[in-house]
């Protein structure tokens, strides 16, 4: 019997004027045509949502990569290299892509960020008194979970001549503003959507 739907859902074409109730394609084709560009939309929708987590300092900037065992990855799966920008990508290609287990960022000395990297500083899902110490001790800023859950990521506009590794007893962090690519996890919430500047970084730094 004819059925109560008329057209193709994907082209507006007409249905055969025979066809079941529940048709909603003119042809096998252009319903596997449409199921692809629902996906589309679907996996478009993820990616501006994924976008309004992070800073637009970060994802104007095509010093994005894919990351699988913490090796950066390229989109199309071979190996990312933090010396050549001819193997990043933009924060939309990136986060598209399904490629390894998540997204990173490259650090460059000529974009003036910092990201202070505190190790194991979060147990049972609260942060450790010597980790919180550092962090109320620099502006408030963006700042998120590493992916381990474990770890906090604080990024900041600014510079360090070197990178840096601490330890002082159960003091553990890592400091980068260059020639590093970091994992980027999910936004610690109510922490600001945007960069703080962090001047004379390597001075305040070496005083925590």
């Amino acid at each position: 019997m004819p059925g109560t739907l008329q057209r193709c859902e994907h082209c507006g074409g007409e249905l055969p004027v025979v066809h079941r109730s529940d048709r909603r394609y003119c042809s096998n084709s252009h319903r596997v045509l449409a199921a692809r560009a629902r996906k589309v939309e679907r996996e478009a929708a993820v990616v501006v949502e994924q976008q309004a987590r992070i800073p637009a300092e970060l994802t104007s900037r095509p010093r994005w990569v894919r990351h699988k065992d913490k090796v950066p990855m390229r989109t199309d799966g071979r190996f990312a290299s933090v010396k050549d920008p001819s193997s990043w990508s933009d924060y939309r290609t990136v986060a598209a892509s399904s490629t390894g287990d998540g997204v990173g960022f490259v650090l460059t000395a000529g974009d003036g960020i910092v990201v202070v990297d505190l190790d194991h500083a979060v147990e049972g899902g609260r942060v450790l008194p010597w980790a919180q110490a550092i962090v109320d001790q620099l502006p408030p800023t963006y700042m998120e979970r590493g992916r381990s859950g474990t770890g906090l990521h604080l990024w900041f506009r600014g510079a360090v001549p070197h990178g840096r590794r601490i330890r002082r007893g159960e003091l553990a962090f890592e400091v980068y503003s260059d020639g590093r690519y970091m994992i980027v996890g999910d936004r610690v919430p109510g922490t600001p959507l945007s960069l703080a500047v962090l001047p004379d970084a390597a001075g305040l730094i070496a005083s925590l």
